[in-house]
């Protein structure tokens, strides 16, 4: 295998895949990057047996060849290379890759490419597309609130039902639900239930960059998951089992629903997080419906330590309903305020021990449900 790339594509290509090495793997080929020709330019793919990506850069092919080189070693190396020009020499007999750079000549030793984990050709006809920015919109609305623990692995990933022209992806951890829904160019043929990793999906929208399209196929019976976007595909195994049915969450009514400034309550929130954040993250909502049309509404947010100290914010606020008392957890708050785009945003609440719902103004595309805690 001889071939000649540019340093900046290299560091490009290996930043894409480095994320799927499995860091602490019993096979030591796992943590190496797999490179190979492929019909003129270089494939670079790494895996942890969950997740694999692959990225295709362009490079000037001499001969072919194909050999896994310790990741980190590979892209550290990489990322320092004086020259424009890396000219990549292997040597099949001992698997050393010859790595010439500028005056930098390296050698680093690999291990046989036949001993790293068949990677399926994935079969794109009927592929579903999507529109890069909305879907990486929809995963970073609905990603951040799966559960992060492993005891409940189901809850690890979003759940993504495609039917006719409907797409609908929601996550949820025990105290929190994020449901995002989105119309798709064309409808699909078949539908799709699937339950992908989150952190799968936040790699692919990490990826996906300034495509255009992403292509998305489920293969029947392989329990997988195929991503393709222009340079790169992401192939993630799906998590078995069955999703909570969500619409059960969801409060059909509520008893008061507060319409206040997304910007203000969110920077009402991340100080009220600077005093939470010691105990138990709880911050008092306070809705103070106006007595009369003279009068403005208001949301008091306040939290308090036993060791800091405490914080009150009070914040104008359209009160539609009854005045109450309610707590949440201030970091789960703040996380969704961060990722919802409009002006205002909408609260809805019914008691103290019942779940708020959190609505983006004028999208009614996105619902988040947040649990109560204990006012104590």
């Amino acid at each position: 295998m001889k071939v000649t790339v540019l340093q900046e594509n290299l560091s490009h290509g290996l930043g894409i895949v480095s994320r799927a090495v499995s860091p602490r793997s019993t096979l030591p080929v796992l943590a190496n990057i797999l490179i190979a020709t492929d019909e003129g330019r270089l494939r670079l793919s790494a895996t942890n047996l969950e997740l694999g990506i692959t990225a295709w850069i362009p490079a000037k092919v001499e001969d072919e060849g194909s050999t896994t080189i310790p990741s980190r070693t590979f892209s550290d190396l990489v990322n320092t290379l004086p020259g424009d020009q890396v000219l990549l020499n292997l040597d099949d007999e001992t698997q050393t890759m010859n790595i010439r750079s500028g005056a930098s000549t390296n050698d680093i030793k690999g291990i046989d490419a036949d001993e790293f984990p068949p990677l399926t050709a994935p079969d794109m006809e009927g592929a579903i597309q999507l529109n890069v920015a909305d879907f990486k919109e929809m995963i970073h609305q609905v990603a951040f609130a799966a559960s992060t623990d492993e005891a409940r692995p189901v809850l690890m990933g979003v759940l993504m039902t495609v039917s006719g022209d409907q797409i609908v992806m929601a996550s949820a951890d025990g105290f929190r639900l994020s449901v995002r829904k989105a119309t798709l160019s064309a409808p699909v043929e078949k539908a799709v239930n699937a339950i992908i990793p989150a952190r799968a999906l936040s790699e692919l929208a990490r990826i996906a960059g300034d495509s255009d399209t992403i292509s998305m196929v489920v293969p029947e019976g392989r329990g997988q998951v195929i991503f393709r976007v222009k340079d790169a595909e992401l192939v993630s195994q799906l998590i078995e089992g069955t999703f909570p049915d969500y619409e059960q969450i969801i409060p059909r009514s509520y008893k008061s629903r507060t319409l206040i400034s997304t910007a203000a309550l969110l920077k009402a929130c991340k100080q009220a997080e600077i005093f939470a954040r010691d105990g138990t993250n709880v911050a008092r909502l306070e809705i103070k419906a106006a007595e009369n049309d003279m009068e403005p509404s208001e949301v008091e947010i306040s939290a308090q330590s036993e060791e800091t100290g405490s914080n009150e914010t009070i914040v104008e606020a359209t009160v539609d309903g009854i005045g109450l008392l309610i707590a949440f957890n201030v970091k789960f708050l703040r996380e969704v305020l961060e990722i919802i785009k409009t002006p205002n945003v909408a609260l809805e609440t019914s008691a103290p021990n019942a779940p708020g719902v959190v609505r983006p103004v004028g999208d009614d595309d996105f619902t988040h449900v947040i649990m109560p805690m204990h006012l104590g």
